[in-house]
């Protein structure tokens, strides 16, 4: 198998700060949230500035209301990210350790369970403000791929949620288990798909530059739930696609099971992350198929 290329030595930690005697650190995963959110916003208020970008000319909410809704959404993400991995993950590790639930600064969050959280707080806000569904969804489609790109860029920085072994070229040499959890022979340098990239360039990159293409080019935005469905279904699709490379979560894993198969018949079956995608994407098909031009 080839050793592939050395894992970049970039620290996690951006810098430390001692306070009363405990350290404070600024992670790159941290700042990938904070840079995330605030490109999104950014993204939304020039959308709903160009009135001629919405169906009759009229953006789904003011400025303003863009930034109220942002303290919304990052509740959800938050809020549901965390009760995703909880439930979807590790439900009877922290059923037994339920003040774990809380301590999110030791790590755990799951992008299904924050798209379903930042659906339930647009949903919430939408109707307590009046707004209509569809386009807000677009709009906040629009805004989401530069957070998932950087998410998963610090991911790859963090030496976590890597791939599956692999002997192609780009393999990385990820440190610490990755490294030793291969089935090598002892002291041979392990390699694997750095399939936290795959997700940055396919989610992020890719599916991001090809809505704002639609969005500001192709007048997506006049047809109501193009945008969004396109995100969902997107998403979904890259997410299936990279889960066949990506390595599978260790409480799945078994003898029996070495792929970590979550729903499995004899040697087939899906994976946890694939599992979660079906519904995506035929709730993005849905989606674009009933998208009506106003």
């Amino acid at each position: 198998m080839s050793t592939g290329l050395p894992f970049p030595n970039v620290s996690p930690e951006l810098f430390t700060i001692p306070i009363f005697g405990m350290e404070f650190a600024l992670r790159w995963y941290a700042l990938a949230y904070i840079a995330g959110i605030l490109i999104g916003w950014r993204i939304a208020v020039a959308a709903v500035k160009h009135a001629t970008l919405w169906a009759g000319d009229t953006p789904p909410m003011r400025p303003e209301q863009v930034e109220e809704l942002l303290t919304w959404v990052i509740l959800g993400v938050i809020l549901g990210g965390r009760l995703g991995f909880v439930l979807f993950y590790q439900p009877s590790y922290y059923f037994a350790n339920p003040l774990e639930i809380i301590a999110v600064w030791q790590g755990g969050m799951a992008f299904h369970g924050g798209l379903i959280g930042v659906i339930l707080a647009a949903l919430i806000y939408c109707m307590k403000e009046g707004l209509p569904l569809r386009p807000t969804a677009d709009m906040m489609a629009l805004a989401t791929p530069p957070g998932l790109l950087l998410g998963r860029i610090s991911n790859f920085i963090n030496a976590e949620l890597w791939g599956r072994p692999t002997d192609l070229p780009w393999g990385v040499q990820f440190p610490g288990q990755a490294a030793q959890s291969c089935g090598q022979a002892l002291g041979e340098i392990c390699a694997r798909h750095p399939s936290q990239l795959y997700e940055a360039l396919l989610e992020g990159l890719l599916l991001g530059a090809v809505l704002l293409w639609l969005a500001f080019r192709k007048d997506a935005l006049k047809v109501p739930g193009r945008i969004v469905g396109l995100f969902i279904g997107g998403y979904g699709v890259a997410r299936f696609l990279v889960e066949f490379v990506r390595q599978p979560d260790a409480q799945f894993v078994s003898e029996g099971n070495p792929l970590g198969l979550a729903w499995h018949i004899g040697g087939y079956g899906l994976t946890m992350g694939q599992i979660l995608s079906v519904p995506m994407i035929l709730i993005g098909v849905y989606l674009w198929t009933t998208a009506r031009r106003t």
